[in-house]
C-alpha cells in the first residue's frame, strides 16, 4: 500500500468534522465581531489534543461538532447520519435546551453533561478554557469575566469524579488558568 493511500484514512473523521463545521460555520464570527466563529471549535479540539493530551478521534469530532445544534440549523439527526451515534450522543450533551428560561436551562444542562461519557466532559473544560482566554478579545471585557469563571468553576465541578488522565490534566489545567484570571 502507498504511503499516500494509507495516510488517506488517518484520522478520516475528525477531517470531516472539520470541514463540516467549518461549512455550518461559514457566516459566523466571534463576539469581536472579527474572529470567524470556526476559530473557537478549532481551538476547543486543539486544546484536548494538544493541552489535555487526548487524541481520541471522536471526542476531537464532537468537539468539532459542539455547537452546531444550538447555533445553526443543523440537528441531531444530521450528525448521527455523518458522524454516528457516539459523536451525535456527545454533542447532543453540549447542547442547551434555549427554549428553557436561563435558571432552568443550565440545571438542566449540567444534569445532562454529568450523566454523559467523560467526554463531554472534557470537550466542556475545553469550551470553557477557550471561552476564558478569548475574554481578552471580547469587547464585553471585564464584564464577562466572572460569567466565564463561573462556567469554568461548573465544568471542573463536574468533571472532577472523572479518573481518566487526560480528565485530570484537563481539571488542574482549567483550575490554574481560573487562578490566573481571577487574580486580575
Amino acid at each position: 500500500m502507498s504511503a499516500k493511500r494509507s495516510l488517506a484514512g488517518e484520522n478520516a473523521l475528525w477531517r470531516e468534522a472539520a470541514a463540516y463545521a467549518a461549512r455550518k460555520h461559514s457566516a459566523q464570527f466571534r463576539r469581536d465581531g472579527r474572529t470567524p466563529y470556526f476559530a473557537h471549535v478549532v481551538r476547543v479540539a486543539m486544546t484536548i489534543s494538544e493541552v489535555f493530551d487526548c487524541h481520541d478521534e471522536q471526542t476531537l469530532a464532537a468537539a468539532l461538532l459542539h455547537d452546531l445544534i444550538e447555533d445553526t440549523t443543523t440537528d441531531y439527526e444530521d450528525i448521527l447520519e455523518r458522524f454516528g451515534s457516539d459523536v451525535a450522543d456527545m454533542v447532543a450533551a453540549l447542547t442547551k435546551n434555549m427554549a428553557l428560561p436561563e435558571p432552568r436551562r443550565e440545571k438542566m444542562y449540567d444534569q445532562q453533561i454529568a450523566a454523559a461519557d467523560w467526554r463531554v466532559r472534557l470537550v466542556k473544560l475545553a469550551d470553557t478554557y477557550d471561552n476564558l482566554i478569548d475574554s481578552v478579545n471580547d469587547p464585553r471585557g471585564e464584564k464577562e469575566l466572572p460569567r466565564r469563571l463561573d462556567a469554568c468553576t461548573r465544568a471542573v465541578k463536574l468533571a472532577k469524579r472523572d479518573r481518566n488522565p487526560a480528565s485530570r490534566r484537563a481539571v488542574a489545567t482549567v483550575n490554574k488558568l481560573m487562578k490566573r484570571f481571577s487574580s486580575r
